[in-house]
Protein backbone atom coordinates (compact mmCIF):
# COMPACT_ATOMS: atom_id res chain seq x y z
CA UNK A 1 0.00 0.00 0.00
CA UNK A 2 2.85 2.38 0.82
CA UNK A 3 4.46 1.75 -2.56
CA UNK A 4 1.13 2.53 -4.26
CA UNK A 5 0.80 5.80 -2.33
CA UNK A 6 4.39 6.73 -3.10
CA UNK A 7 3.86 5.94 -6.77
CA UNK A 8 0.81 8.23 -6.96
CA UNK A 9 2.62 10.96 -5.00
CA UNK A 10 5.69 10.96 -7.26
CA UNK A 11 3.47 10.68 -10.30
CA UNK A 12 1.60 13.87 -9.43
CA UNK A 13 4.37 16.07 -7.98
CA UNK A 14 4.81 18.00 -11.22
CA UNK A 15 1.08 18.74 -11.43
CA UNK A 16 1.05 20.10 -7.90
CA UNK A 17 3.86 22.45 -8.84
CA UNK A 18 2.16 23.60 -12.00
CA UNK A 19 -1.37 24.26 -10.78
CA UNK A 20 -2.22 24.67 -7.07
CA UNK A 21 -5.82 23.59 -7.65
CA UNK A 22 -4.57 20.07 -8.44
CA UNK A 23 -3.34 19.64 -4.84
CA UNK A 24 -5.58 17.22 -3.00
CA UNK A 25 -7.45 16.18 -6.13
CA UNK A 26 -7.54 12.53 -5.08
CA UNK A 27 -10.56 12.01 -2.88
CA UNK A 28 -10.54 9.89 0.22
CA UNK A 29 -13.76 8.05 -0.54
CA UNK A 30 -13.66 5.00 -2.74
CA UNK A 31 -17.12 5.41 -4.23
CA UNK A 32 -17.24 6.66 -7.80
CA UNK A 33 -19.50 9.66 -8.61
CA UNK A 34 -22.54 9.23 -10.85
CA UNK A 35 -22.00 12.69 -12.42
CA UNK A 36 -18.72 14.32 -13.45
CA UNK A 37 -17.03 16.30 -10.70
CA UNK A 38 -16.57 20.06 -11.01
CA UNK A 39 -12.82 19.46 -10.76
CA UNK A 40 -12.91 17.82 -14.21
CA UNK A 41 -14.16 21.00 -15.88
CA UNK A 42 -10.99 22.99 -15.19
CA UNK A 43 -8.63 24.19 -17.86
CA UNK A 44 -5.82 21.94 -16.66
CA UNK A 45 -7.93 18.78 -16.82
CA UNK A 46 -9.28 19.80 -20.22
CA UNK A 47 -5.81 20.13 -21.73
CA UNK A 48 -4.58 16.98 -19.98
CA UNK A 49 -7.43 14.78 -21.21
CA UNK A 50 -7.63 16.23 -24.71
CA UNK A 51 -3.95 15.57 -25.36
CA UNK A 52 -3.33 19.11 -26.59
CA UNK A 53 -0.54 21.45 -25.57
CA UNK A 54 -0.84 23.97 -22.84
CA UNK A 55 -0.75 27.63 -23.92
CA UNK A 56 2.65 28.05 -22.26
CA UNK A 57 4.21 24.99 -23.93
CA UNK A 58 6.27 25.18 -27.08
CA UNK A 59 5.55 23.43 -30.39
CA UNK A 60 8.25 20.81 -29.71
CA UNK A 61 6.16 19.23 -26.94
CA UNK A 62 5.26 15.70 -28.14
CA UNK A 63 1.89 14.86 -26.60
CA UNK A 64 1.31 11.87 -28.90
CA UNK A 65 4.28 9.66 -28.03
CA UNK A 66 4.60 11.06 -24.52
CA UNK A 67 1.07 11.78 -23.31
CA UNK A 68 0.57 13.81 -20.21
CA UNK A 69 -0.50 11.69 -17.18
CA UNK A 70 -3.77 12.70 -15.58
CA UNK A 71 -4.16 12.62 -11.85
CA UNK A 72 -7.26 10.56 -10.93
CA UNK A 73 -9.88 12.15 -8.73
CA UNK A 74 -10.67 8.92 -6.88
CA UNK A 75 -8.23 6.20 -5.81
CA UNK A 76 -8.20 2.86 -7.57
CA UNK A 77 -10.16 -0.12 -6.35
CA UNK A 78 -8.49 -2.40 -3.83
CA UNK A 79 -9.22 -5.69 -2.14
CA UNK A 80 -8.42 -6.50 1.46
CA UNK A 81 -7.78 -2.79 2.04
CA UNK A 82 -4.40 -2.66 0.31
CA UNK A 83 -4.17 -5.09 -2.64
CA UNK A 84 -4.82 -3.27 -5.97
CA UNK A 85 -7.59 -4.55 -8.22
CA UNK A 86 -5.13 -4.57 -11.14
CA UNK A 87 -3.24 -7.48 -9.57
CA UNK A 88 -6.35 -9.62 -9.60
CA UNK A 89 -7.13 -8.62 -13.18
CA UNK A 90 -3.59 -9.61 -14.15
CA UNK A 91 -4.12 -13.08 -12.71
CA UNK A 92 -7.58 -13.42 -14.23
CA UNK A 93 -6.11 -13.41 -17.71
CA UNK A 94 -3.59 -16.13 -16.82
CA UNK A 95 -5.09 -18.33 -14.12
CA UNK A 96 -8.73 -17.39 -13.74
CA UNK A 97 -10.62 -16.22 -10.68
CA UNK A 98 -8.88 -18.41 -8.09
CA UNK A 99 -5.38 -17.65 -9.34
CA UNK A 100 -4.54 -14.63 -7.15
CA UNK A 101 -5.90 -16.33 -4.00
CA UNK A 102 -3.93 -19.52 -4.66
CA UNK A 103 -0.83 -17.46 -5.37
CA UNK A 104 -1.28 -15.47 -2.16
CA UNK A 105 -1.80 -18.49 0.10
CA UNK A 106 0.93 -20.44 -1.69
CA UNK A 107 3.40 -17.59 -1.25
CA UNK A 108 2.39 -17.30 2.41
CA UNK A 109 2.91 -21.04 2.99
CA UNK A 110 6.23 -20.96 1.14
CA UNK A 111 7.53 -18.11 3.27
CA UNK A 112 6.36 -19.83 6.43
CA UNK A 113 7.60 -23.34 5.56
CA UNK A 114 11.04 -22.17 4.47
CA UNK A 115 11.22 -19.89 7.52
CA UNK A 116 11.93 -16.95 5.27
CA UNK A 117 9.33 -15.05 7.23
CA UNK A 118 10.26 -15.71 10.84
CA UNK A 119 7.34 -15.55 13.25
CA UNK A 120 8.00 -13.93 16.61
CA UNK A 121 5.81 -13.47 19.63
CA UNK A 122 4.61 -10.07 18.31
CA UNK A 123 3.50 -11.58 15.00
CA UNK A 124 -0.13 -11.95 16.07
CA UNK A 125 -0.36 -8.18 16.62
CA UNK A 126 -0.36 -7.94 12.83
CA UNK A 127 -3.70 -9.74 12.61
CA UNK A 128 -5.13 -7.74 15.50
CA UNK A 129 -4.02 -4.48 13.90
CA UNK A 130 -5.43 -5.51 10.52
CA UNK A 131 -8.77 -6.43 12.15
CA UNK A 132 -8.88 -3.11 13.99
CA UNK A 133 -8.08 -1.20 10.80
CA UNK A 134 -10.76 -3.14 8.93
CA UNK A 135 -13.40 -2.45 11.60
CA UNK A 136 -12.40 1.22 11.78
CA UNK A 137 -12.61 1.46 8.03
CA UNK A 138 -16.08 -0.09 7.95
CA UNK A 139 -17.46 2.07 10.76
CA UNK A 140 -15.64 5.37 10.38
CA UNK A 141 -14.03 5.19 6.93
CA UNK A 142 -16.92 6.78 5.03
CA UNK A 143 -17.32 9.53 7.64
CA UNK A 144 -13.64 10.34 7.65
CA UNK A 145 -13.58 10.21 3.87
CA UNK A 146 -16.55 12.55 3.57
CA UNK A 147 -14.99 14.92 6.08
CA UNK A 148 -11.70 14.97 4.18
CA UNK A 149 -13.59 15.37 0.89
CA UNK A 150 -15.37 18.41 2.31
CA UNK A 151 -12.06 19.83 3.43
CA UNK A 152 -10.64 19.22 -0.04
CA UNK A 153 -13.66 20.89 -1.64
CA UNK A 154 -13.34 23.80 0.78
CA UNK A 155 -9.67 24.17 -0.08
CA UNK A 156 -10.48 23.95 -3.78
CA UNK A 157 -13.17 26.61 -3.38
CA UNK A 158 -10.72 28.84 -1.53
CA UNK A 159 -8.20 28.40 -4.32
CA UNK A 160 -10.91 29.12 -6.90
CA UNK A 161 -11.99 32.21 -4.96
CA UNK A 162 -8.39 33.40 -4.82
CA UNK A 163 -8.08 32.72 -8.54
CA UNK A 164 -11.35 34.58 -9.18
CA UNK A 165 -10.14 37.53 -7.09
CA UNK A 166 -6.90 37.58 -9.03
CA UNK A 167 -8.81 37.47 -12.31
CA UNK A 168 -11.05 40.33 -11.17
CA UNK A 169 -7.99 42.25 -10.05
CA UNK A 170 -6.31 41.77 -13.41
CA UNK A 171 -9.54 42.67 -15.21
CA UNK A 172 -9.77 45.87 -13.15
CA UNK A 173 -6.14 46.61 -13.99
CA UNK A 174 -6.91 46.04 -17.67
CA UNK A 175 -9.91 48.38 -17.45
CA UNK A 176 -7.76 50.94 -15.65
CA UNK A 177 -5.11 50.62 -18.35
CA UNK A 178 -7.78 51.11 -21.03
CA UNK A 179 -9.02 54.17 -19.14
CA UNK A 180 -5.49 55.54 -18.96
CA UNK A 181 -5.08 54.95 -22.69
CA UNK A 182 -8.36 56.80 -23.27
CA UNK A 183 -7.13 59.62 -21.04
CA UNK A 184 -3.87 59.71 -22.99
CA UNK A 185 -5.92 60.20 -26.16
CA UNK A 186 -7.59 63.11 -24.37
CA UNK A 187 -4.13 64.48 -23.63
CA UNK A 188 -3.44 64.41 -27.36
CA UNK A 189 -6.60 66.42 -27.99
CA UNK A 190 -5.60 68.81 -25.22
CA UNK A 191 -2.17 69.27 -26.79
CA UNK A 192 -3.81 69.97 -30.14
CA UNK A 193 -6.08 72.54 -28.46
CA UNK A 194 -3.08 74.17 -26.77
CA UNK A 195 -1.23 74.31 -30.08
CA UNK A 196 -4.26 75.89 -31.73
CA UNK A 197 -4.51 78.37 -28.84
CA UNK A 198 -0.86 79.29 -29.34
CA UNK A 199 -1.48 79.77 -33.07
CA UNK A 200 -4.44 82.06 -32.24
CA UNK A 201 -2.27 84.07 -29.85
CA UNK A 202 0.42 84.37 -32.50
CA UNK A 203 -2.21 85.50 -35.02
CA UNK A 204 -3.55 88.08 -32.52
CA UNK A 205 -0.03 89.40 -31.86
CA UNK A 206 0.62 89.55 -35.60
CA UNK A 207 -2.60 91.49 -36.23
CA UNK A 208 -1.85 93.83 -33.32
CA UNK A 209 1.58 94.58 -34.69
CA UNK A 210 0.21 94.99 -38.22
CA UNK A 211 -2.38 97.48 -36.88
CA UNK A 212 0.37 99.33 -35.03
CA UNK A 213 2.41 99.57 -38.23
CA UNK A 214 -0.71 100.72 -40.10
CA UNK A 215 -1.40 103.46 -37.55
CA UNK A 216 2.21 104.63 -37.57
CA UNK A 217 2.30 104.78 -41.36
CA UNK A 218 -1.08 106.56 -41.36
CA UNK A 219 0.24 109.17 -38.89
CA UNK A 220 3.29 109.80 -41.02
CA UNK A 221 1.20 110.14 -44.17
CA UNK A 222 -1.22 112.52 -42.43
CA UNK A 223 1.77 114.53 -41.16
CA UNK A 224 3.15 114.85 -44.66
CA UNK A 225 -0.33 115.75 -45.99
CA UNK A 226 -0.76 118.47 -43.32
CA UNK A 227 2.75 119.70 -44.00
CA UNK A 228 2.08 120.03 -47.70
CA UNK A 229 -1.26 121.78 -46.97
CA UNK A 230 0.40 124.26 -44.60
CA UNK A 231 3.17 124.88 -47.08
CA UNK A 232 0.55 125.56 -49.78
CA UNK A 233 -1.43 127.92 -47.54
CA UNK A 234 1.71 129.79 -46.53
CA UNK A 235 2.72 130.07 -50.16
CA UNK A 236 -0.76 131.33 -51.17
CA UNK A 237 -0.81 133.89 -48.33
CA UNK A 238 2.64 135.02 -49.20
CA UNK A 239 1.63 135.29 -52.86
CA UNK A 240 -1.54 137.30 -52.01
CA UNK A 241 0.36 139.63 -49.72
CA UNK A 242 3.00 140.15 -52.35
CA UNK A 243 0.40 140.88 -55.04
CA UNK A 244 -1.48 143.31 -52.76
CA UNK A 245 1.68 145.06 -51.77
CA UNK A 246 2.77 145.33 -55.36
CA UNK A 247 -0.63 146.69 -56.39
CA UNK A 248 -0.59 149.20 -53.55
CA UNK A 249 2.87 150.29 -54.53
CA UNK A 250 1.75 150.85 -58.13
CA UNK A 251 -1.14 153.26 -57.10
CA UNK A 252 -0.15 157.01 -57.03
CA UNK A 253 -1.59 159.51 -54.53
CA UNK A 254 -3.54 161.32 -57.30
CA UNK A 255 -5.09 158.04 -58.43
CA UNK A 256 -6.06 157.34 -54.83
CA UNK A 257 -7.77 160.74 -54.52
CA UNK A 258 -9.63 160.26 -57.79
CA UNK A 259 -10.75 156.83 -56.72
CA UNK A 260 -12.06 158.19 -53.40
CA UNK A 261 -13.97 160.96 -55.14
CA UNK A 262 -15.44 158.45 -57.57
CA UNK A 263 -16.54 156.29 -54.66
CA UNK A 264 -18.21 159.21 -52.90
CA UNK A 265 -20.08 160.16 -56.05
CA UNK A 266 -21.28 156.60 -56.46
CA UNK A 267 -22.45 156.49 -52.85
CA UNK A 268 -24.40 159.76 -53.21
CA UNK A 269 -26.03 158.50 -56.38
CA UNK A 270 -27.06 155.35 -54.65
CA UNK A 271 -28.41 157.30 -51.67
CA UNK A 272 -30.49 159.56 -53.90
CA UNK A 273 -32.06 156.55 -55.63
CA UNK A 274 -33.01 154.95 -52.35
Amino acid sequence: MLSRIAFHTVKNVSFNKIIPSAVGAVRCTTSQPSAPSPHDTGEFTHYAKSGTRFPWEGPERDVVNFPRPVQPEYPGKTRFLFIPEEWFEFFYKKTGVTGPYVFGFGLYNYLMSKEIWIIEHEYYYVYATAILIYIANKKFGSKIGNFLDKELDKEAEEIKSIQGDEIKNYESLIEQEKKLQWQSEGQKLLLEAKKENIFIQQEAIYRERAMHVYNEVKKRLEFHAQKQLMERRVSQKHMVDWVVNEVLKSITPQQEKDTLKKCLVDLQALASRG
